[in-house]
């Protein structure tokens, strides 16, 4: 735990140097990378909780002690450096994937159970109604697109309501991928004009699963160095969306909330979570 901490302090504080991030002229109890290691490690450690890692960090001895309420809008203000932080990493993780491959794929991330969407106050729009078909049943929220390299590590990350389609999100990506790159998808990312334009502009070959009834047969498939398409997506890019899913806190049922806020590309995901009183 020790080791985890200290690397993500000291990664923090050196992509905050690398931007050159502006430190603020009043003197503050906590600098900004700090703020930005009590949020990482209350994802990666306590399931999105602010308060458990801030009072473990503080009570032994990392940094020093922030009432709640400063720490939200000291984290509030580095949302712009926090998607800062994400594009640095996901440049970092792209030169590192020799194979040239990568997958595409989305999962919900549910604000209440559905018996509760009348009382939901976070979302208040039939958009953020969804369908989640791997299961065969609606949510409430939104969704999470990401991109991940062959071994797992995201480099894009979309966020939209409930309701907006998978094929939808595939002109929202940044595709600054390099040359000859492979991006694998499943049957519900079939775009016959985006996958002609990235080949023609971008050289790079987008080849989805084709649904029975496609006019462009599922011919011609490069052979990866990984299994074939449909294992490929669900072999690489699912247990990376679970974790993503398992860090974020549960949906309430009965206990005392509290509330997350981060905002990626033009939404903000809110989500409500159990209120914990021990650390884990």
């Amino acid at each position: 735990m020790d080791e985890k901490i200290i690397a993500i302090f000291c990664l923090c504080d050196d992509l905050l140097k690398a931007i050159e991030h502006q430190k603020s002229a009043f003197p503050q109890q906590l600098n900004d990378a700090e703020v930005l290691t009590i949020a990482l490690v209350a994802a990666s450690c306590f399931q999105g909780r602010h308060d458990s890692a801030r009072f473990m960090l503080a009570q032994h001895g990392y940094m020093g002690r922030l009432s709640k309420s400063r720490f939200n809008r000291r984290l509030h203000r580095l949302k712009e450096t926090v998607a800062s932080v994400f594009d640095v990493l996901g440049q970092m993780w792209k030169p590192l994937d020799t194979d040239g491959v990568y997958v595409i794929d989305s999962f919900p991330v549910a604000v209440c159970d559905n018996i509760r969407i009348r009382r939901a106050k976070l979302y208040r729009h039939e958009a953020y109604r969804g369908y989640q078909a791997s299961k065969r049943r609606y949510f409430y929220g939104l969704k999470i697109h990401l991109m991940v390299t062959s071994a797992g590590q995201p480099v894009d990350c979309v966020l939209t309501p409930g309701s907006v389609s998978d094929v939808q999100v595939l002109k929202a990506y940044a595709y600054d991928l390099p040359p000859g790159s492979v991006v694998v998808a499943d049957k519900a990312y079939n775009d016959y004009e985006i996958e002609d334009l990235l080949a023609e502009v971008e050289h790079i070959r987008l080849p989805p699963v084709r649904k029975k009834n496609s006019r462009r047969p599922n011919v011609g498939q490069p052979r990866f160095p990984l299994p074939p398409p449909p294992r490929v997506s669900g072999g690489r890019v699912s247990p990376v969306l679970g974790r993503a899913e398992r860090q974020l806190p549960d949906t309430p049922r009965h206990k005392p909330t509290v509330h997350i806020g981060v905002r990626v590309q033009g939404e903000e995901i809110r989500r409500t979570g159990r209120q914990s009183k021990s650390l884990g």
